[in-house]
Parts: structure tokens; sequence; C-alpha cells
């Protein structure tokens, strides 16, 4: 199709084979990158021990991780090339492929909910859990006002409470107990620190109200208020192999998630794939993976059993479509997403604007992932994309430097038998040793 969307294309052919350093050259020319946010990006600077032992406790150093780039996104109309963090093989070349599938459609459509996380405020020592639930609801606009201090940054920035939400729990071992949900627009913040600040400020008042005793308050990493979403069509055609027909392997995809949908050991390795993707770009961002991981996997068993979280279907016509719908609180201002050099200069990379957009992207890349896997599985089986970037990594275990890796890689490959000690008695053979 024509591209004349944008006057930049996350289309970079050949990126791959160019050196380490062209590709920096080339990601700084298309974000206009300082030299001190290319060297962020470059490993030769970024984070280092003092900042590391002012934001971990008992620090003695820096653990480091690969850093890359997925090409090929097309999202909403616009271009975007993704920094990924991630230490496994394949998960960046698999993500950049499945883009490009997508990109022939038309790209990614997406979108999110507005900023919303949910605070928790646990209440007991009640003697009835529905009378007090209703004398909260009667005081609801009083707690509202309560929890929007005029101080804060970000209810000066138009966030704040928007709503509150009561669940009684009669007859608990702890007897009644109430629980009190504070729904707190974050703006483009994760949002954690506003969220428990805001349930802090209300408990006083709430004890008081509900004649019980505030015990927890504190955010929900189900952030099911805050979700984002993607889908997209591909052209059947275009996922045609050497050896099968473009609707045979779309019709492959949607069968393997099928599966995933209705078997929640197929769906958890099915999901690991999704968070393969969004993980990577979360660690890059300098955002929370844990919460997201702990968001999309409840999210998945909301329905009483964990299942897949994205859908996969076909046209009438053959062609392939997805989406891919999960809670996503991310943010772009404060955490480590400003303290971290490389977040801040893989933020800019990405080019986003909001935590909106970033959640949005985010979720593409889960959603180009969980293709990539899927794709993989119902055609030529996962590990043979798998083999030759596993050996890449005995080889260069094994002291394989230079022009050795390749040969040993192949070697490897030709023989079948990708194993660590084999790697080394090639390595041995080439160095004359």
């Amino acid at each position: 199709m024509s591209e004349t969307h944008s006057q930049k294309s996350s289309r970079l052919p050949a990126f791959y084979q160019r050196s380490l350093a062209e590709r920096l050259a080339i990601i700084a020319a298309w974000a206009d990158l300082s030299q001190a946010e290319q060297a962020a990006l470059g490993g030769t600077a970024g984070l280092d021990a003092a900042h590391a032992d002012h934001m971990v406790e008992n620090a003695i150093g820096i653990y480091a991780l690969p850093l890359g780039i997925a090409t090929n996104f097309l999202i909403n109309g616009r271009d975007y090339l993704v920094p990924m963090v991630v230490e496994e093989p394949s998960v960046i070349a698999a993500c950049s492929f499945a883009a490009k599938l997508i990109r022939s459609g038309g790209g990614f459509t997406a979108g999110s909910d507005a900023p919303i996380m949910i605070g928790q405020l646990q209440v007991l020592d009640i003697p009835d859990a529905q009378a007090a639930a209703d004398q909260v609801l009667a005081q609801r606009e009083r707690l509202i006002a309560a929890a929007n201090d005029p101080t804060s940054s970000i209810v000066r920035r138009g966030g704040g409470a928007r709503d509150l939400i009561v669940r009684p729990f009669p007859n608990t071992p702890l007897g009644e107990m109430l629980i009190v949900h504070l729904h707190y627009d974050v703006r483009d913040a994760m949002g954690a620190n506003a969220i428990n600040t805001a349930c802090e400020q209300i408990a006083p008042l709430l004890a008081e109200i509900s004649g019980g005793r505030v015990h927890l308050r504190i955010l929900s990493n189900l952030a099911d208020q805050r979700k984002a979403w993607a889908s997209c069509r591909i052209p059947a055609a275009e996922l045609a192999t050497q050896t099968l027909e473009g609707v045979q392997v779309a019709r492959a995809i949607v069968e393997a998630a099928v599966f995933a949908e209705l078997d929640p050991y197929r769906a958890a390795t099915h999901n690991k794939g999704i968070m393969n993707g969004m993980d990577a770009v979360c660690l890059a961002t300098g955002n929370d993976w844990r919460a997201l991981e702990a968001g999309a996997h409840a999210y998945a068993a909301r329905a009483g059993l964990y299942t897949s979280l994205t859908r996969w279907w076909q046209a009438e016509n053959g062609d392939l479509c997805g989406e891919l719908r999960v809670p996503l609180a991310v943010g772009t201002v404060g955490g480590a997403t400003r303290v971290h050099p490389a977040a801040g200069a893989a933020l800019k990379v990405l080019g986003v604007s909001s935590a909106h957009e970033l959640a949005e992207v985010m979720v593409c890349v889960g959603l180009a992932q969980n293709l990539a896997a899927i794709r993989a599985l119902a055609t030529e089986g996962i590990q043979r994309g798998h083999m030759s970037l596993h050996a890449r990594q005995m080889a260069i275990a094994a002291g394989a430097t230079g022009e050795q890796v390749a040969q040993v890689v192949a070697q490897l490959l030709a023989e079948g038998s990708v194993r660590l000690e084999r790697a080394k008695q090639i390595v041995a053979t080439l160095s004359g040793a």
C-alpha cells in the first residue's frame, strides 16, 4: 500500500544487517537525539552506580540488558520505532516481522481508557457491611472532595478523584467487611504514589462515616478502569509460506488461538508471549513491568477461568483479524522514566506525548508479539526460529569472537547439535588450540 501518512517511516529494510553503531546513528537521526541521549542508549553512559545507589537499597552495582528497536509499527496512521529491553532471543525480530505483516493491512488501530487507577480501602470492625456501604455512598461527594488535595500536582493538572465504589463482604472470616474503591485520574503518571496518598488522605473520614476501622489502603494492580486495546486485519495472501497458502495459515493461527481461549495451561504460555513484547517496552521506558504482569494475568482470569488475552478470527474473505484488550497502567512522568537516562531517551525515540499514547503503543506490541508466536507455532514450529539465535548465544558463551561467531553458529546448525560443549570444541579448533 502507499505510505504517504508520514514523512518518517518505521520500515527500515535490512536494519538488522547494519552495525550497532550504524543502527544507533539511524535512531539518533530519527529522534533527533543529543550526544548524551545517544550515549545513554548506546551503553557508554546512562545509569551509573551513584544513581543506582539512590534508586534501590543495598546497591552494589548495575545489571545491564540488551536494548533493541522494533521496526515497522504503523499505529493509528503514525509510524513508530519501538525501544525494547529484553534478553530473550527472537523477541524483537519476531515483533518487527509481525508488525510488517500487520502494516500490509493498514497497520494497527488502537485506543485507551482515561488513566483511572483504583485505590482500595479495607474497612473492618463494622456490625453490618451493607449498612456501612449505604452510609459511605450517602457521603460519596464529601469523600471525593477530601481526596482531591488542591496542592497535588496531579489535581492541578486536571486529574484527581472521579468516583467511589463500595463492595460489602458479609460473613468473612474477619466478620463483616467493606471494601471501598477510589477511582482516581492520574494523568500521565503510572499513579501508584498518587493513589496511595489519596487513600491515606480519606482514611480518617471514611472511618468516621462508616463507624469502622480502616485497615489496608493501597492501589490495585488490576487496573481494569485503565485498559488499552488494539486490533488489526492482515490480508490472507500476506501470510502465505513456501508450503502453505495464506488462508491456510490464517486458519491454523485461529485454531491455535482457540486452544488458548479454552485451556488455561495453553493460555499461560500464550499470554506469556504477549507479555514478552509489552514487558520489553515497559522496561525500556522505565515503567513497572511487575504491575503490568499482575494486572494482565488477573484480567485474563476475570470471568473465573484463566484464558487468552487476545482473540483471532477469520473474516469472510479469509483475512486474519485479531484484537487485544488489557489493563495498562504506565506513565511518561515520574519514577524511573525520568531518573534513568536511557528510559528518557527511549521515550524520545518513541515520540509519545502522553501515557495514553504509550499504552496504545505497548498494546500493539503485545498483539504483534502474539501474532508472531502463534504463527510460528502453527506453521514451522517455534524451535526453528529460536535455534539460530540460541546457537549464537552458545557460540558467544563458548568464547567465540568476531568472525568466529558466524562460523560456530553455521557448524552447530549444520550438525543439529546446539550445545555449549560442542560450541567450545569448535571454538578451540578455530583458535588452533
